[in-house]
C-alpha cells in the first residue's frame, strides 16, 4: 500500500527544490544584469560629464565674448583695432564651441533627457541672440540693455546646470 505521508513529503521536497532552483536562477540572472546596469549608469554619468564640459567651454568663451562686446559698445569708434581683432578671434572660438553644444544636445536627446536638451537649446539661442544684438560699432544699445540680456543668459545657464546637477546626483546615489 502507498504511504500518503511519504508522497506528501516527496511532493513538498520537490516544490521546495524547484523553488530554490528558481530563486537561484533569478539570483544568477540578476547578478549578470547588475554589471550591465552599472556599466549603463557609468556610461550615462560619463556622457553627462562630457555635456557639462562642452557647455562649460561655451560659458567661458561667451564670458570673454560678452566682455569684449560690451567694451566695444562703450568705446565705439575709439576702440583699438587690436581689441576688434581679439573679438573676431573670440567670436570664431564661440562659433566652434557652438558645434560642441549641438553635440551635447544630441547626447542629451540620445539619453532621453528632453527637458535638459530644451533648456540647453534655449540657452544657446539666447547667446546667439546676444551675438546678433551686441556687435562692434553698434551705438544704439545701452550698456544696461546688454547687462539685462546677459542676465537672462545667465539665468538660463543656471536652470540648465540645476537640472543637470539633479540628474547627475540621482545617478551617483543610485
Amino acid at each position: 500500500m502507498e504511504n500518503p505521508d511519504l508522497w506528501s513529503i516527496i511532493d513538498t521536497s520537490i516544490k521546495v527544490g524547484l523553488g530554490a532552483l528558481i530563486a537561484g536562477f533569478c539570483l544568477w540572472i540578476n547578478q549578470r544584469r547588475l554589471p550591465v546596469t552599472q556599466e549603463r549608469s557609468e556610461r550615462r554619468i560619463d556622457m553627462l560629464e562630457a555635456v557639462s564640459r562642452d557647455v562649460g567651454n561655451v560659458n567661458h568663451i561667451f564670458a570673454k565674448y560678452s566682455s569684449l562686446a560690451i567694451e566695444s559698445t562703450r568705446f565705439g569708434n575709439r576702440w583699438p583695432q587690436a581689441r576688434k581683432d581679439e573679438l573676431t578671434r573670440v567670436n570664431s572660438e564661440l562659433v566652434e564651441e557652438f558645434r560642441k553644444m549641438a553635440d551635447a544636445e544630441s547626447k542629451l536627446l540620445m539619453l532621453g533627457e528632453k527637458a535638459l536638451e530644451k533648456t540647453l537649446r534655449l540657452y544657446g539661442a539666447k547667446i546667439a541672440q546676444f551675438r546678433k544684438q551686441v556687435y562692434v560699432g553698434r551705438q544704439d544699445i545701452s550698456e544696461q540693455d546688454i547687462v539685462q540680456i546677459k542676465k537672462e543668459i545667465l539665468q538660463l545657464r543656471e536652470q540648465f546646470y540645476d537640472i543637470l546637477s539633479h540628474k547627475y546626483d540621482r545617478l551617483l546615489s543610485a
